[in-house]
């Protein structure tokens, strides 16, 4: 490596922006690190709020720019689109020449650049591995924690899980979600600009209870979206309480549901409802804080809720196995019981914080870590029998 390590962060979708942003500014905060930013995925997307932009607008200069999103929403169209991401991250990271290329998550965007690192000989860093859920995103992730040659879990349980994998226990770095960094500096007024500044339908007060609902298609019941999204609506309906949604990420089966969500909106005409299409990882996670309910799929009401002890219902099936302290609710989509768990988390209260996805100082660590790490391409399974030490650390 040459004296600074460059360290290329790739974000593609606004939930990856909103957990990479502290790590991002911890790099280029630090004496001996390099930040490079390539944008990719849905955040270069008009129609997703151009996201890329609000990373400008924050002080961070945009490497590249990486278009691989196929119009669809089919599991045709994300198959070839990580096809175009592999080939359009390989001609970007052969440019940049990184020492380490840091990924979050599991995105199918963010597994095309994890093979093209991986088969380019780059160092790779995942964030977020070892974790348990539902959908395709379940076994992208995987995937790409046994490509990654080091590792920075978000629990205890996803590091046990990572070395259960065949990972090297030398290979952590640290344990924590670097979005409870933002959540712990997150000290500011919920305005009426945030909440109705952008999208259409109903103003909403912010000094009155609202619902925060978002609803994600889950890959692997691709043909039932509709159906859940319907039954979803219907529960916000019986409720009619002051709510703001935001639209579905571009996965598989979300033209279906948000063809829905637009049919609901003008039928039905709903006075209590305000539809955005995204927000900024700020706003986002100050909308989060004062939400009385946070009520459907987002991994961010598994993971972010807790740090604010916001109560949230949790519908279907696409973060099953995630690991949830005590303000999440897991429910069917079954609208009865939607609306009997939303009236029952609204009465509770809001819940004492957790610290289950980090202490609030990851990004630091993260970004110390990566200045220290011993580079290595060859990985090896991990393991361990019976009196035995393990396999050997990298070399």
């Amino acid at each position: 490596m040459s004296d600074r390590t460059r360290v290329c962060v790739i974000l593609v979708d606004r939930a990856n922006y909103g957990r990479m942003k502290p790590v991002m500014q911890a790099i280029l905060e630090h004496d001996a690190l390099d930040l490079q930013v390539v944008c990719g995925g849905t955040m270069v997307l008009e129609r997703f709020g151009s996201t890329v932009d609000v990373v400008r607008a924050d002080g961070f200069e945009i490497t590249s720019e990486v278009y691989m999103e196929l119009e669809g929403s089919t599991p045709l169209s994300m198959s070839k689109s990580v096809g175009i991401g592999i080939l359009e991250f390989s001609s970007v990271l052969h440019r940049l020449a990184p020492d380490i290329v840091l990924l979050i998550g599991d995105r199918y965007e963010a597994m095309g650049a994890a093979l093209a690192a991986a088969y380019m000989n780059l160092m790779l860093v995942h964030i977020q591995g070892g974790e348990v859920s539902g959908s395709v995103d379940e076994s992208a992730r995987h995937a790409i924690s046994k490509f990654a040659h080091y590792h920075v879990p978000s629990t205890e349980r996803s590091a046990e899980y990572l070395v259960r994998m065949g990972e090297d226990p030398a290979t952590i770095l640290t344990v924590g979600c670097p979005s409870s960094d933002l959540a712990r500096q997150m000290d500011r007024p919920l305005t009426p600009e945030v909440l109705n500044g952008r999208g259409s339908g109903s103003a909403l007060d912010p000094e009155r209870p609202f619902l925060l609902v978002i609803f994600h298609p889950s890959t692997t019941e691709f043909g039932d979206e509709r159906t859940q999204v319907r039954t979803l609506l219907r529960a916000l309906a019986q409720l009619a309480l002051p709510t703001l949604m935001l639209w579905p990420n571009i996965d598989a089966g979300s033209s279906r549901v948000s063809k829905e969500i637009r049919k609901f909106r003008d039928e039905e005409q709903p006075d209590w409802l305000r539809l955005q299409t995204n927000l900024t990882p700020d706003d986002y996670l100050v909308v989060l804080s004062r939400a009385a309910v946070a009520v459907g799929n987002s991994s961010s009401f598994v993971r972010d809720s807790g740090f604010f002890g916001t109560p949230v219902v949790l519908v279907g099936s696409r973060q099953d196995g995630r690991e949830a302290d005590q303000n999440v609710t897991r429910v069917d989509v079954v609208e009865d019981v939607i609306v009997a768990s939303v009236r029952a988390q609204v009465e509770g209260g809001r819940y004492a914080p957790s610290t289950l996805y980090g202490d609030g100082y990851v990004s630091g660590r993260v970004a110390q870590a990566l200045s220290e790490v011993k580079p290595y391409v060859q990985k090896r399974l991990y393991y361990v029998m019976e009196d035995d030490e393990g396999s050997e650390p990298p070399s």
